[in-house]
């Protein structure tokens, strides 16, 4: 749980898909268990030293991981990450959102940055 893996894009129109598996609810330490995947997703696209990554909102859907937490982790983390690694290529880190609360919580995360 938390390690990211790479596979290439096969036909889509990127060149790499980084897989993640979150937790689910009831699952252990549900935070830390999130907190590792979007860190081990981070550290791999800056190994393969991609410029930019779409991450989905890990664990929030099906899942059942609560959607404000998800937002808060995976944009904290990920703000925590870029700032504090100089070395990375990443240039551009965007949420694939599909769902208008999970929208507004990461909105909101993202506004205190």
């Amino acid at each position: 749980m938390g390690n990211a893996a790479i596979t290439s894009g096969g036909k889509l129109r990127a060149r790499y898909v980084i897989h993640a598996v979150g937790p689910r609810m009831g699952e252990g330490d549900k935070d830390y268990q999130l907190k590792k995947a979007i860190n081990s997703i981070l550290a791999l696209a800056t190994e393969k030293k991609l410029k930019s990554i779409s991450i989905p909102s890990i664990s929030a859907g099906i899942f059942g991981f609560p959607k404000n937490r998800c937002a808060a982790i995976l944009v904290g983390e990920t703000a925590a990450f870029l700032n504090g690694n100089s070395g990375t290529s990443l240039e551009l880190v965007e949420f694939c959102i599909f769902d208008s609360d999970v929208y507004g919580y990461f909105r909101g995360e993202m506004e205190k940055i």
